[in-house]
């Protein structure tokens, strides 16, 4: 009996760690199109992950985890999430450049990441799918 509950919670905390290897999937049905379509609900996230303005529980989320998605090569983010990513990064770099730039300054200020992201930076330019 205290072999097979040894099992148990060994299987619990394995599955623990691995679930802390991804980052939450709560906020995965978000309608990014909506939020990217409509200037009032884009400012607001901007405004958000800039700590300029109050922040929903998403926003909140995201703010906290971009450092370490660039650190990590989105390592943690699931495909749904990288997809995400991947259209919003189209957005701000085709539609919104201002704003880009305005994020580089602060989520990287000595062009470390700038450089490691370029050729993707490139592709999105060119039109071109993205792979992490």
């Amino acid at each position: 009996m205290v072999g097979k509950l040894s099992v148990v919670l060994l299987i619990g905390a394995v599955g623990m760690v691995l679930a802390a290897d991804k980052y939450t999937d709560k906020y995965d049905n978000i309608d990014v199109d909506e939020i990217l379509g409509n200037q009032r609900l884009y400012q607001k996230y901007f405004d958000c992950i800039q700590g300029k303005g109050k922040c929903t529980p998403d926003g909140a989320e995201l703010k906290k985890n971009i450092p370490e998605a660039l650190q990590t090569d989105c390592a943690k983010c699931s495909e749904k999430q990288k997809a995400g990513v991947e259209k919003v990064l189209r957005h701000l770099i085709n539609e919104k450049p201002e704003d880009y730039k305005v994020l580089e300054e602060q989520f990287d200020p000595e062009g470390v990441y700038r450089k490691k992201y370029e050729h993707l930076k490139k592709k999105v330019e060119e039109g071109k799918p993205v792979e992490y």
